[in-house]
Formats: C-alpha cells, sequence, structure tokens
C-alpha cells in the first residue's frame, strides 16, 4: 500500500521487542472456541459485527473491538481476522469484529468513519453484565490499524466532525502496521487514502485533521504501536513517527519493532509477530 524508506529511531517503553523476537504469550489460540454471534449495529448490510465472550471466565479481561483492514476497501472483510478474535478470546478477552462499509460499496468520508464510531457505540446496548466497558480496547491492522487508532480520537473531536461524543471510549489502542498519519501515506502516492477522505491533505485540510490519528494526538489513552521490520506495506515510519509524537504530547505509547516480520505476519496467530500484538494488548489490560 505504501512506498518509501524506513525512519530509525530508539525504541520506546519497556515493550519493545529485541532481536529474537517477542517471547509468546501463554495463551495463543483455542482449538474449539466460542461460536462468534453476528450482531447487526444499524440498517446497512456492511453493519454488523461478531461478538465472541469467552466461556470460562465470568467476566473477561476486556472487550477488544478488532478491526481489519484491507485498504478499507470492498475486496477485504471482518473475516480476515477471525483468527486473531479467537486467539484473543482464548486469552481471555471479549472480542467485537467489526465490518464497515468500505470504499467501492458505500464508504469512505463519512460512512467508514460513522460506521466504526457506531459500532464501538452499539457495546454499550448489548448488556454491562458481560463485560466491563470501562476496559474497552481497540486492535486494528494496517487500515483496520489507522480505524483503531482513530476510535481513540473521538472524544477529542468537535460536534458535527465524525465520531463526535462517543457513548463508548477506549481504555487503550493497539495498532499492527497501522497508517496512523494519513498525510504522509497520501504523499506517497496512496490513493485508497485520498478515496477515503475524499481528497488530497492539500484540496481537503480540515477533513485529514480529523480523519488522521497523528493529528490527533494527544489521545489521552495508552497505545501501542506493533510494526515488522521487513514491512513493505505500510513503512515502519508511520509507527515510529507517530509513537514518538504521542511521546512527546504526553500520552503514554511504546513501540514494539518484530525483527524480520512483514505486513502479514502480524495478524498470523502462529508467527511472533502476532504474539507481540497480543502481548501488548496484555500488556494494557493489567497483564
Amino acid at each position: 500500500m505504501l512506498l518509501g524508506g524506513l525512519a530509525t529511531t530508539p525504541l520506546l517503553g519497556a515493550c519493545a521487542s529485541g532481536d529474537d523476537g517477542p517471547a509468546e504469550p501463554e495463551s495463543t489460540a483455542s482449538a474449539d472456541p466460542p461460536v462468534p454471534q453476528r450482531i447487526a449495529y444499524g440498517g446497512h448490510p456492511d453493519q454488523f459485527g461478531e461478538l465472541t465472550v469467552p466461556e470460562d471466565r465470568p467476566l473477561p479481561r476486556g472487550i477488544v473491538v478488532v478491526v481489519h483492514g484491507g485498504f478499507w476497501g470492498a475486496g477485504s472483510d471482518l473475516g480476515l481476522m477471525r483468527p486473531a478474535a479467537a486467539a484473543l478470546v482464548a486469552a481471555g478477552f471479549a472480542t467485537w469484529n467489526i465490518e464497515y462499509r468500505r470504499l467501492d460499496a458505500g464508504g469512505g468520508w463519512t460512512a467508514t468513519f460513522d460506521d466504526v464510531a457506531m459500532a464501538a457505540d452499539h457495546l454499550s446496548t448489548l448488556g454491562s453484565t458481560r463485560f466491563d466497558l470501562r476496559k474497552v480496547y481497540a486492535l486494528g491492522h494496517s487500515a483496520g490499524g489507522h480505524l483503531a487508532a482513530w476510535l481513540a480520537t473521538r472524544p477529542g473531536q468537535q460536534s458535527g466532525d465524525p465520531g463526535a461524543d462517543p457513548v463508548v471510549q477506549l481504555a487503550g489502542v493497539v495498532p499492527l502496521a497501522g497508517v496512523l498519519d494519513l498525510a504522509a501515506a497520501s504523499a506517497l502516492g496512496d490513493r485508497a487514502v485520498d478515496a477515503l477522505v475524499g481528497g488530497t491533505p492539500r484540496s481537503a485540510p480540515q477533513r485529514y485533521a480529523v480523519a488522521s490519528p497523528i493529528r490527533r494526538l494527544p489521545l489521552g489513552v495508552p497505545s501501542v504501536c506493533v510494526h515488522g521490520t521487513a514491512d513493505e506495506t505500510v513503512p515502519l515510519a508511520q509507527s515510529e513517527t507517530f509513537v514518538a509524537e504521542a511521546t512527546a504530547a504526553g500520552d503514554r505509547s511504546e513501540l514494539v519493532r518484530v525483527e524480520g516480520a512483514d505486513h502479514l505476519q502480524l495478524i498470523d496467530v502462529a508467527h511472533p509477530g502476532w504474539a507481540a500484538g497480543l502481548r501488548a494488548l496484555e500488556g494494557l489490560a493489567g497483564g
């Protein structure tokens, strides 16, 4: 999706991996996970999610809004993140794996943003006895990493902007190879970004100010950005720059570099790239 060189900045935070990669977490997947429950959060066919709650816990460790990537486009769907969602459930989290209107299928500005916000807020209707709404996290991959981080910006959005006045607020976010600076991505020739926002940074600057997580700092909640050093799709600089600027703005933000991992290995539940993301989320949730 993106091209360009990789920036080199020091690792931030205790979660950064060493040369040998992150250690495997205690739980990564379930052989027989609970069956996801499909729930509509709106009237459009793409406004739905799959809710899965661990069966062996009276209260999950938290609930994770899981957001798939795929250039924000209609060629990908939430099936991309089903293995990751199952691994999170096996680790004791409830998951809300969401679908949304995508480019070439009714999405873009502002529909994609409206849907992701609606999906997150829909958790408030699903019963507070099933999980603690004070422990809602977002985890997304690639374009989904952008949307997951954008969810964390909602409390700071102005009335009338997409996502303003959230009912459910995040306690933390884990972008996996996230597109966190939309203007930088657009400058590298990413037409999907321009299609999502409905313009370029020059023609639609206010939209980029609303839609780009790096423009909304500080988030006010912790973030852990996980990125592979061999990612040729989304430059590592996206995560490095975001973490540096988030930290400078007063957020608790950490970078986990997964040595040798490419873009898709971060959602391969058999790969250390996924293990790094799970460990990051577990750290946000208190171990």
